[in-house]
Order: structure tokens, then sequence, then C-alpha cells
């Protein structure tokens, strides 16, 4: 233990160091680190790929769910897929460096603020190896400095990621210590991490609710949470059915172990007779069980194969993170908004409708990070937004919200341009 916090503490004070000269190195050298570890994760991808499955095999056997087995598998394509969002994050402007909001003061003054980065990120996360290198790229872009420590079942995928990570960028010039990666799976360690304040600027969790939990309560700075997704699509009495199925059936199947899958479908009762065992044997083609409420259930029984189950109160605000969906029926748009407000977790929220007042209330009304009108859920992602990766979705207010890409990983300094002024 001594040994792993040593190597925590020797590692935080090279990214203190290295976020100085971060913070002023130039967008040509950033975008040449971004480019060359794009074209390593490619290079490298045999390394990398056997690395994944030793952590895959041991999780496996340990009996993780499938759920976060999908999380931690990478392949080629989802290699590949990383490597594009670095390329897309090297294409993107350099938020660093941005004046704006520049105005000039009745006495002469010009004032603005000018984006500068936040200067060492934390980030504590759990099975998802793509993490790795998707906080590591945007953190380099927006001049930040990162120390990683990620879960002990992706060790050898993380391990191996950071390495062809911190090469790439020390072979473009980026100063040496910007890419930490804690080798240690000491838990121990975690407490540690979160009292170092003088040296980590801001903490992000990536995980489920009990890691994000810990950190939020324990951390001595600023913590972004979020990443846990209890999603609804809400289908109006006056939604195109047909757009319905489609969006309903994205947002549950297309890779249902993600925070931004459909964990409950609200049906109102005037199109339910209809649209109800539309998507269900559409949900059904690819094994979605489903909790419905006593209502739902009525008209779903007389359908054939189905996976039906009497929903209960738990059912309601759970993610399900699986092929498993609940569905309620509701009798108006307020029904609807009512259980979003009180089962919702502020992620991201769907409502299907052809009427134009319909859609601007529940846009206007829902609190949550993402807000759909006619849009499946699933969109909810820093690549998808065209913010390149993201190092997170904050379901929080401040300081960021939604999907984190460059932009978020900065704050600002005022800076005032004068010509002698004095304060009377």
């Amino acid at each position: 233990m001594e040994l792993a916090l040593k190597e925590l503490e020797e590692k935080g004070r090279a990214a203190k160091a290295a976020s100085k000269k971060l913070a002023f190195l130039s967008t040509e050298i950033k975008n040449k680190a971004l480019l060359n570890v794009a074209e390593a994760l490619i290079d490298k991808q045999s390394e990398i790929l056997a690395a994944n499955r030793i952590d895959y095999e041991e999780a496996k056997a340990s009996g993780m769910s499938e759920a976060m087995l999908d999380r931690l598998m990478l392949s080629p394509s989802r290699l590949e897929a990383i490597s594009q969002d670095v390329e897309t994050v090297a294409a993107l402007p350099d938020p660093v460096g941005e004046i704006f909001e520049m105005r000039t003061l009745p006495n002469g003054l010009q004032i603005g603020k000018k984006r500068v980065p936040l200067g060492v990120i934390g980030a504590i996360y759990e099975s998802r190896p793509n993490v790795t290198i998707d906080i590591s790229s945007l953190c380099l872009k927006s001049g930040n400095a990162v120390i990683l420590r990620g879960g002990k079942e992706a060790i050898n995928s993380n391990s191996a990621l950071a390495k062809v990570a911190q090469q790439a960028c020390l072979n473009a010039g980026v100063p040496e210590g910007a890419i930490q990666f804690i080798e240690s799976t000491e838990r121990a360690l975690v407490n540690h991490m979160l009292q170092m304040k003088g040296v980590i600027d801001l903490i992000i969790p990536r995980g489920g609710p009990e890691l994000i939990k810990l950190i939020s309560e324990n951390a001595a700075m600023p913590v972004i949470t979020g990443g846990v997704g209890v999603c609804h699509t809400y289908v109006d009495k006056s939604a195109d059915l047909g757009k319905a199925v489609a969006i309903a059936y994205n947002a549950k199947v297309q890779r249902p172990t993600v925070c931004n899958a459909l964990d409950c479908l609200l049906v109102h009762s005037q199109v339910a007779q209809t649209y109800l065992p539309s998507i269900a044997q559409e949900w059904a083609k690819a094994g979605v069980e489903m909790h419905c409420d006593e209502q739902a259930l009525d008209i779903l029984k007389p359908v054939s194969s189905l996976k039906l189950v009497p929903a209960v109160d738990g059912d309601w605000g759970k993610e399900f993170l699986s092929l498993t969906a609940a569905i309620k029926m509701v009798d108006s748009l307020d029904e609807a908004l009512e259980h979003i407000e009180k089962y919702g977790s502020g992620h991201s929220e769907a409502i299907v409708t052809e009427d134009y007042s319909t859609a601007m209330r529940f846009l206007n009304e829902v609190d949550a990070a993402c807000v759909y009108a006619n849009a499946s859920t699933r969109f909810t992602d820093g690549g998808q937004f065209g913010l390149g990766a993201e190092i997170g979705i904050s379901t929080q207010k401040f300081h960021a919200r939604g999907p984190m890409g460059l932009k978020e990983l900065t704050s600002y300094k005022w800076i005032i341009y004068g010509s002698g002024q004095v304060r009377p």
C-alpha cells in the first residue's frame, strides 16, 4: 500500500507540473499528438485486444453481469470507433485561448473573457476501457493533464491503452506527465486521491451509483457526477405511431447496456390499443422482457410470444441496463410529466408527438440534461453531438450538463484592456 501511495503522489506531482506547460501548448502539437494516438490504436490493435481478452475472461469467470461485460469488451470495430473519435477531437477548434463576450464599458475599458484549462483532471472509472482514451484525448486538446484510475476488472486493457496514448503524445512533443495512469488497483487509493485537493482540480467518476455516491460525498475538490440514466420515452396521443415504434425500438435495443437506453415507455391511453402490440412485437424479436402495469398487461396478454411480467413499484425509476423495459399507460401529458419528474434521473427524456404545443411543453418542462422531441435518447453522446468523444454525461447543473466535451473542460479568466483608467 505504501508503494501504491507513493506512485499516486509522484504521478500527481508530475501531472501538476505538466499542466502548467499544457496550458500554453500549441494547437499544432496537440493535434499531432491526437492523430498519433488515433493511428497507434490501430497499429497496436493486437496488443490492446490481447490485454482486453485477459480482462474479459477473468471478469466473465467472476460472474460479472452482461451489461458490464459489454462495456468492458473491446473489438476491432470498437477500437476503430475510438480511433475515429480521437481524430474528430483533433479536428475540432481548440477552445484554449478563445476570447469571448468582449465589450467596451462607458469608461473606455475593454473587458471580456479568455478560455483557460482547468488544470489537472482526476478520472475514476469502472469497467470501461474506452474511457481511458476518451478522457485522455479531451483533456489533451483542452490543455489539461489527467490522472486515470480505472477499475481492477479492466486493468490490463486500461494499462495497454494508456501506454499507447502516452508514447504517442511524447512522440509529438507533449510534456511528459500529461497523461498519468495509476497501475495499482488498491481501493484505498481512491480515498487518498479524493483528498489531493492541491493537485487535482476536478474529479470525474464514471461508473455505477455506488462509485458516484462515494466520490461525490468524499471528494475535497469539485466533482462532476452523472452517468446514471433512467430514461423515459413518452408516446403521446398525437404521435406518428410508425415513428414511435422505430424510436422506442432503437432506444431500447440498439445498445441496451448503456446509460442513454430506454428504461420506461409511457404510452397515452388513446393510442395504447394500437401502439402497444406494435412495439411489443418488435421488441419481442430482440428478446425484450416487458414489465407492464395492469392496463398495459391487459392489452398485451392476447399477443403471442411476448415476455410479459407484471410491473412492481421497483420497476419505476430503475436503470435496467439490459433487454428489459417498464411500460406504463398514462391518460395525459401532465401524468407523463409527473411520472418523469418523480422517477427520472435527469439524464435523457423523449416525447413522440406531432402536436407542436405538446412537444414544446415537454421540452420546456422536463428537467433533464437532454430532452428530445421525436428522436431516440440513444443520441445522448459526445460523438453524436459533434463533440468528438466525451469525458462523461453530467446530470448536474454546475458547471456542465449533458455530454461534456472540450469547452466543458475549460474555465475562463477576465481580461481587461485599459488606457490609463483609474477608479474614481
